[in-house]
């Protein structure tokens, strides 16, 4: 075990490396000068020079991406705007601020709708998937799988505005979605997030549904499954204790790949509901070309999905036996 997270981990140092070249080779191949867009309508060439000694862009790109591996390790003293702690992905071209510290601000609106709308569609996807399997051929199989179908073919960008329109502007059965700090009042940070979890698990849970019911389905066929029964097992026994547990394989696969991409910005979500979280701080970062905190959401959202991917390996051996991390 101790070997497969060590590899894991030194696989994961390699990706994220590769990831932050190619973020900055797109970033200087885009036509946008990000110190034209800082420096205004009224910008002189001096002052557009002047820009570029400040935020280093003068310097050649190799030069400047090995100025932000250094600094992203050790930290810097040598920004303008102040000192800047490991890990320093440096300050804001747009805001001014340091993009750690901003990524910290805007981690726990995404945290908190992630694993609120993660709990939801876990849920009610594999309760409703388990369902239709042990019933598997009759009219509650069926109206399961058919809602499924009908709901995964549905997207965020449609339900969301939907709900809105139903239960905040006509209905007024719930106010607009909006964070709030869980410490300070955890009856408005429930209710201002129950919108935006319903839709966000509406759209997964179909997917687990369809996934949990097809799973279990092929667990029951399996040999020792169908040994089980032989021996005289209850089939609500043989049900829980060995099919289920072996269908637990691909849904726990394909939600720490979920999981890790909401962690990283659930983009379409946050802005339907106005969230301030990762995802539209992507969509911003993108917008005024801010390199620093452009390079900061994309290495924060593929450390989650790699981490997501490790922990996830890590937990086969511990649901089925019959697996064996080499």
């Amino acid at each position: 075990m101790l070997r497969f997270l060590v590899r894991r981990s030194l696989g994961t140092v390699v990706i994220l490396f590769l990831l932050s070249v190619v973020a900055f080779l797109l970033f200087f191949g885009m036509p946008r000068d990000p110190a034209l867009l800082m420096c205004g309508k009224t910008c002189t060439p001096a002052n557009l020079e002047n820009l570029h000694r400040v935020l280093g862009l003068d310097k050649p790109i190799p030069e400047q991406y090995w100025i932000f591996l250094t600094n992203l390790v050790s930290g810097s003293d040598d920004f303008a705007q102040g000192p800047c702690p490991a890990p320093c992905f440096g300050y804001s071209y747009h805001s001014n601020e340091q993009v750690w510290g901003t990524l910290m601000d805007r981690l726990p609106t995404t945290l908190s709708l992630t694993l609120g709308g993660a709990v939801c569609f876990l849920i009610v996807g594999l309760g409703t998937g388990l369902i239709a399997a042990w019933k598997r051929g009759t009219l509650i199989d069926k109206t399961f799988t058919a809602g499924a179908m009908v709901i995964s073919s549905m997207q965020i960008y449609f339900l969301g505005p939907l709900a809105l329109a139903i239960l905040v502007y006509q209905t007024h059965v719930f106010d607009k979605p909006a964070y709030n700090e869980f410490t300070q009042n955890p009856g408005a940070w429930f209710t201002g997030l129950i919108i935006p979890w319903v839709v966000l698990s509406t759209i997964f849970a179909s997917q687990y549904t369809r996934m949990s019911r097809s799973s279990m389905i092929e667990q029951l066929q399996e040999e020792h499954v169908r040994t089980a029964r032989a021996k005289g097992m209850s089939r609500r026994y043989v049900f829980f204790r060995y099919a289920w547990r072996g269908s637990l394989i691909p849904i726990v696969t394909i939600f720490g790949i979920d999981l890790g991409s909401l962690l990283g910005g659930a983009i379409i979500t946050e802005y339907t509901f106005g969230l301030p979280g990762l995802g539209r701080l992507a969509v911003e970062s993108v917008f005024f070309s801010d390199l620093p905190l452009l390079l900061g959401v994309m290495l924060f959202s593929a450390t989650m999905i790699l981490l997501c991917n490790i922990v996830v390996d890590a937990t086969y051996a511990f649901i089925d036996p019959r697996v064996r991390l080499s």
